[in-house]
């Protein structure tokens, strides 16, 4: 049975955000104490490698048989240039990095990729607006509070109360300015998929030090 064309947009809309949300489980493993930080860190690189060659393989016209999978991955404004995805993984990788390289620590890491992989879904979910425009003053809330009560739990014990507040609702305020005021270069708006997470850790390492 062939879906009609809104409800085939909005289950496409739904598996994005499921992807979107996958990046979740980078930390688990660490987390759990299956694997060091440093270890994460292979597997985010691992994962920006696949990702390269498959934007590769799309940019190329070589996709063949992975169309389909494009197709959940990938919107029509993103067809001719890197893909939103593609800039999850690298922002991702980036911030993942900078933990396993001790410019941060995984309790600035993790949130910083959370608020990417569950923070912009909600607030992609709540929000209707073009990739240029600023999203509504509600969604800047539900993101913010979304971000924040994501770090405080990683933030609050590594830095203590007062520290892990401050650096919490700094990584949340950065977050929620790269998703919901876009800057746009000639037109085109910077994807918060790259910007969301260097921009939170940017945000809770200046004031750690400030602080801290």
């Amino acid at each position: 049975m062939t879906l009609p064309a809104a409800d085939w947009r909005e289950r496409i809309e739904f598996e994005r955000r499921l992807v979107h949300a996958g990046g979740t489980l980078y930390p688990v493993p660490y987390l759990l104490g299956w694997l060091s930080w440093t270890e994460t860190g292979y597997l985010l690189v691992a994962g920006l490698v696949v990702v390269t060659v498959l934007e590769a393989l799309r940019l190329s016209d070589a996709a063949g048989p992975l169309d389909p999978l494009y197709d959940a991955l990938v919107r029509e404004y993103e067809a001719d240039g890197v893909a939103g995805y593609a800039l999850y993984q690298l922002s991702m990788t980036g911030v993942g990095l900078l933990a396993a390289t001790s410019v941060a620590s995984p309790s600035i890491a993790i949130p910083a990729m959370w608020m990417l992989s569950l923070g912009d879904p909600v607030s992609g979910a709540l929000g209707d607006n073009a990739a240029t425009e600023p999203k509504r003053p509600a969604v800047w809330v539900a993101m913010f509070l979304v971000c924040v009560a994501l770090a405080t739990p990683f933030t609050v014990p590594a830095f203590g109360t007062t520290a892990g507040v401050a650096v919490a609702v700094a990584g949340a305020s950065a977050a929620t300015i790269a998703d919901g005021l876009p800057p746009v270069i000639r037109d085109v708006a910077v994807d918060d998929n790259l910007t969301i997470p260097p921009a939170a850790a940017a945000a809770m390492l200046a004031v750690l030090a400030i602080i801290g």
